[in-house]
């Protein structure tokens, strides 16, 4: 991939937090500011994932206290889609 390098000034708050994000998510600054300009521009090289685009929104590990197999164990569907 042919790329341009570019320099953007921002403050130290907004510095710190796109530091302390790269690091949470084991990525580099750059992929976040290009993850970041996609999204807002509304362009994106590639196509996301479902895993991908629901770990974005945040609701991957949203439910807590459940069980370890909820999403393999069929026994939970049972009564799924049959009202109360």
């Amino acid at each position: 991939m042919a790329s341009n390098r570019i320099t953007v000034r921002v403050s130290q708050t907004l510095t710190a937090r796109l530091r302390n994000r790269s690091r949470a998510q084991g990525t580099t600054e750059s992929k976040l500011v290009r993850e970041a300009l996609e999204s807002y521009l509304g362009h994106s090289e590639g196509k996301r994932s479902a895993y991908e685009l629901a770990e974005e929104a945040g609701i991957i590990g949203s439910a807590r206290n459940a069980p370890k197999d909820l999403s393999t164990n069929s026994r939970y569907l049972k009564a799924f889609g049959k009202g109360k």
